[in-house]
């Protein structure tokens, strides 16, 4: 499983060397190329045919009844490169895993207070098929999975989980709102304890011009096990830059969770994105 995982990650990764599509010429033989603010619309849509390599540098804060929790901290880089597939009729079948490289996490030590741990997290991926009509209305549906690829018991589940995914939007020149609720449950697996959580991210995105967008994107959870919510407030922000030839997303985010395990559970989260656009050379091998 291991070399598996090293693999993929090179391989994914190898795929923002690629160039991005050459733009087509005009008549008059001009190249019309996108603009920033035209390639910030199109990377707003969670549709959008534009494959990218996102890093996400990650810091939390945690609180709870336990005792020194409130002292403890976190941080987390994970790579989610989103790779779009498209159909001859237009549509697109979408490949997102997440590899959450956890670079500290504090854990609770049965012999008292915590004890930090680091190493490689479950990893997380969805496939789904998505459109996105001519009046802008977005819909998507697919399957969300996790796999147990964490190296340290305390960073994963030790279960297989696979479920439902679905996407409700709608797009416009200035604006981008929509939900995306999913479901895990474990289906095997090692792990003592049963997955059976639901998610839903609601998204709402401003696009000013320029580049710039302005939106919020909590990801709201319920634990059917332990009967818990996770509610944050999210804000984000970021800008689309175009470098040497390559568009490149950049943003940024705060999220403060008003509910979360009353023991031991985030407070303050705070993101970091960094997102190429790249050429999807995953995509030529089922031409």
């Amino acid at each position: 499983m291991r070399y598996i995982i090293i693999s993929c990650i090179v391989l994914l990764s190898a795929t923002v060397h690629a160039q991005v599509e050459q733009p087509d010429e005009g008549a008059a033989g001009n190249t019309t190329e996108p603009s920033a603010e035209e390639i910030a619309a199109n990377l707003a849509n969670p549709n959008t045919p534009l494959a990218s390599l996102t890093f996400r540098l990650q810091y939390r804060t945690f609180d709870g009844d336990l005792p020194e929790a409130s002292s403890q901290d976190g941080t987390t880089l994970a790579f989610q490169p989103s790779l779009p597939f498209s159909l001859d009729n237009g549509d697109l079948v979408f490949f997102r895993p997440n590899i959450p490289i956890q670079m500290s996490t504090p854990v609770p030590d049965p012999a008292g207070g915590f004890k930090s741990e680091s190493g490689l997290g479950d990893i997380v991926f969805d496939v789904a098929y998505g459109r996105t009509t001519k009046s802008g209305i977005l819909f998507a549906g697919g399957l969300v999975a996790s796999l147990p690829t964490a190296t340290e018991d305390a960073l994963g589940t030790d279960r297989y989980s696979i479920g439902p995914e679905f996407l409700l939007g709608k797009l416009t020149e200035k604006y981008v709102v929509g939900i995306y609720p999913s479901h895990l449950w474990d289906v095997g697996g090692s792990g003592d304890a049963d997955v059976n959580v639901t998610s839903m991210q609601i998204f709402g995105t401003y696009l000013p011009g320029g580049g710039w967008n302005v939106g919020t994107s909590p990801i709201l959870s319920y634990d059917h096990n332990s009967d818990q919510w996770s509610i944050p407030l999210n804000f984000t922000f970021g800008k689309t830059v175009i470098w040497s030839g390559r568009p490149w997303k950049l943003s940024a985010e705060i999220n403060y969770f008003v509910e979360s395990s009353d023991e031991f559970g985030p407070e303050w989260f705070i993101g970091l994105n960094v997102a190429p656009v790249v050429e999807n050379a995953l995509a030529k091998w089922f031409q």
